[in-house]
Formats: C-alpha cells, structure tokens, sequence
C-alpha cells in the first residue's frame, strides 16, 4: 500500500523544486532586448586567465543573460599604453562587463565578485572613471581570485574605446590611475574605510568645482578642510599624495560640475539594480512559505502512511 503514494510524492517534491527557483528567476531577471542604438555589452577579460578562470568570470558577469555580446582581452602592453611608468609583464586577471547608457545616465559600478577585489570599491572605480572621462555606463568588476582590482580599470579604458570609437586622453587616465592608487593608499595607511575614502575624495572634487582653485595652496585648503570636516587623520605624507593628486585634477580639462550629481547618484543607482536580488534573498515571507510548505507536505505524507498503517492492522 505504501508504494502507491511513492509517484505521487515524487512529483511533488520535483514540481516544487522546479516552482522555485522558476519564481524566484522570474523576479530578478528578464528577457533582453538588443539596443541597437548604443550597442551590445563588451566583456572584457584579464590576458592571464586561465580557461576555468574565464568561465568563472563569465559565470560571474551573467553573460549567459545577454543575447549578444562582445568580447576583448587587456594585458600588460593595453596597461603601458594607459598608465605611464607601468609594467608590461604585469599580470592581468580582473575583468568586466560595460554596457553604454544613453546621456546622462551616469555610472553604475558593481563588483560581483566583491571577495575578489580586495582594495578597490565601485565608488572608487567610479571616481577614477569619471576622471578618465567615461561617463553614462553600467560596469561590473569580477576576477576569479583574490587580486586588487587595479588592472580593471584597464580593461575598461581599452573597452570604452572600442565601444565607442573615441580616444581617452592618456593624461586624465593617468591620473585616474593616481587617484585609484592614493585612495586604496590612504584605505590602508590611515585606517580609514573605503566608503569614508570615496566621500573624501567626492567632497574635495565638488569643492574644486564650486570653488575653481588656481593654485596648489588653494587646492592644499580644500583638502584641509575636507579632512577636517570629515575628522579624517592622515600621515603628512599620505595628506601630501592626496593634495598632488587633487592639484593634477585641477589642471586636467575636466566638466567638474557634472561629478557632483554622478557621484550623489552612485549608490542608489547601485541598489535599484542589484537591490531586487538581495531582496528576494532577504524576503522572509518568501522563504517561510517554502517553509511551510515542505512542513505540510511532510506532514500531510506522515498521515497517508499512519492511515495505511491503520488500515492494514484492522
């Protein structure tokens, strides 16, 4: 008698593991369309991956969600010809997705693989990218294994560039990858956290734009008074690095006054589009109705083989 409600169960228990993540799929994803006026993404991937790395990443970038897409690698000669006084040899495994915004979108920066970057923050990556000038783009930052996630910034240079058919001034990425390099610095030396840094060096750029300094002394006060308002203690050495690195910005030909609303942005662009997937994970009437259900199955199972046990000792 018990073996006639085995098939009944089965198909259960398959029809909820397969209601489940069908549901849970259809909240956080849905069907692409090619933009055909911007174009496709561009993934772009470390020269030094290895095979299983790269399906790594692409597992990480979700390109499988993409109908179409393009696809380069950076190495260390892409490295030379973006960052001055750079290593050739270097190795290059941090990798990322770009895909271009109409104007005025802004930057949304997400690292995906946020164990893997160890020093390096979306806000970070998005300051330095606005100094580079790129603008109006979704990037997402994955690398395999524990790296710093400085060669990215690379990757996207290089992306950029074919996307768009335009050339970055070599000067502005430069200094972008001084300012990467001075924050990830001052990170760990002042024993300040990443988000505190990426505040800093926002509220010292928007008073570079309000204030349009014209010499490093005025540029040296901004700086004080940010770190002062934002009760940031630096060595005078590490102070020193960030007032150089703010008098090169103020030199660049840069559009400061649109940084100040890119960068307020920034975090809530991040979590209106990546926030639904946590918040499915986080749901707890979601998952204590799976609960539930698999107590009442279990239950209503437990009674079927009661009653037939019943049933045959009559």
């Amino acid at each position: 008698m018990k073996q006639k409600y085995v098939p009944l169960m089965l198909t259960l228990m398959l029809a909820v593991f397969a209601i489940i993540p069908t549901q849970a799929a259809a909240s956080v994803t849905e069907t692409k369309a090619i933009n055909e006026k911007l174009g496709v993404p561009i993934v772009v991937y470390g020269a030094n991956l290895s095979e299983a790395e790269r399906e790594k990443v692409k597992t990480a970038l979700r390109i499988n969600e993409e109908p179409e897409f393009d696809e380069i690698t950076v190495s260390g000669q892409d490295l030379v010809k973006y960052i001055k006084d750079s290593n050739a040899s270097s190795r290059m495994y941090s990798s990322a997705k770009i895909t271009r915004q109409d104007e005025g979108k802004g930057l949304v920066i997400s690292i995906v693989t946020p164990e893997n970057i160890t020093q390096v923050t979306a806000e970070m990556y998005a300051s330095a990218m606005l100094t580079a000038g790129i603008e109006d783009a979704i990037v997402e930052v994955a690398a395999p294994k524990p790296v710093t996630g400085h060669s990215a910034l690379v990757g996207i240079y290089k992306a950029y560039e074919v996307k768009t058919g335009e050339t970055l001034d070599t000067e502005r990425t430069d200094v972008a990858n001084e300012e990467l390099s001075v924050a990830t610095t001052i990170a760990e030396n002042g024993d300040v956290s990443d988000e505190k840094v990426a505040e800093l060096l926002t509220e010292i750029k928007k008073e570079i734009a309000d204030k349009a300094p014209t010499t490093k002394e005025e540029v040296q006060q901004i700086v004080d008074d940010q770190l002062s308002k934002l009760e940031i203690n630096l060595s005078e050495k590490d102070r020193k690095l960030l007032v150089d690195l703010m008098d090169q910005i103020r030199s660049l030909d840069i559009d400061f006054s649109k940084w100040s609303g890119q960068l307020s942005d920034l975090s809530q662009k991040i979590e209106e589009k990546f926030g639904s997937i946590s918040d499915l994970v986080q749901d707890e009437g979601f998952w204590e109705g799976v609960k539930n259900f698999f107590k009442n199955l279990v239950d209503t199972v437990s009674s079927w083989f009661s009653s037939d046990n019943d049933t045959q000792t009559e």
